[in-house]
């Protein structure tokens, strides 16, 4: 019968991984990158908030019986914060989810052309239209003072549709940090051709 154990640390570096689409950097996708490297370290610490109230909101449920709806709300809308700032986060960081299952077979040429296309007829598109909706979406909330409908719920109930703007703002922001590379890898040029190559 076969003997099965953990791979070690050693073993598991050695292992092959897939082979991602070096791009050039240029001083435009740096300078964002580096803003939007500081807004993911930052919102990060959501997570261990978001933990904690969601440990909090247990333990006054089940040891006290007094579970709090503000508790709860609190959860969804740090969650919402985590997520959303998180897109841009990945997208500059190349660590988002892709189909890979034709993608790494691809020459790095025909990969750079389809994140090109990809970057101008779906991602700027999609995060135009969503902040186009969105920004009177979060007005006609603030103007109306919309409170949670629940018995105790939070109040600022447009703070947390602003999160939305915020969100796709920022990975509007990744994807013109992407497409600079992308143009220089595929035409040798940019606004600043000058950038650092890494």
């Amino acid at each position: 019968m076969a003997e099965f154990r953990a791979a070690s640390p050693t073993e598991l570096a050695a292992l092959p991984t897939k082979a991602s689409l070096a791009l050039p950097h240029t001083r435009l996708s740096s300078g964002i990158d580096r803003f939007l490297v500081r807004i993911g370290d930052a919102i990060s610490w959501v997570w261990l908030l978001l933990v904690a109230v969601i440990i909090s909101n247990v333990i006054l449920r089940y040891a006290f019986g007094a579970g709090r709806i503000e508790f709860e709300e609190l959860q969804w809308h740090l969650y919402a914060v985590g997520f959303l700032a998180g897109l841009s986060y990945c997208l500059q960081a190349d660590a988002h989810v892709r189909i890979d299952v034709l993608h790494e077979r691809l020459r790095p040429r025909l990969q750079a052309w389809i994140e090109l296309y990809g970057l101008l007829l779906l991602l700027f598109p999609f995060a135009a239209l969503i902040c186009v909706y969105a920004v009177p979406f979060v007005a006609d909330s603030f103007s109306s003072g919309e409170i949670s409908p629940s018995p105790g719920g939070l109040p600022y109930r447009w703070l947390i549709k602003t999160a939305l703007v915020f969100g796709f703002a920022l990975l509007a922001l990744a994807g013109i940090s992407r497409l600079s590379r992308v143009w220089k890898f595929l035409f040798g040029a940019g606004p600043d051709a000058g950038g650092s190559r890494r």
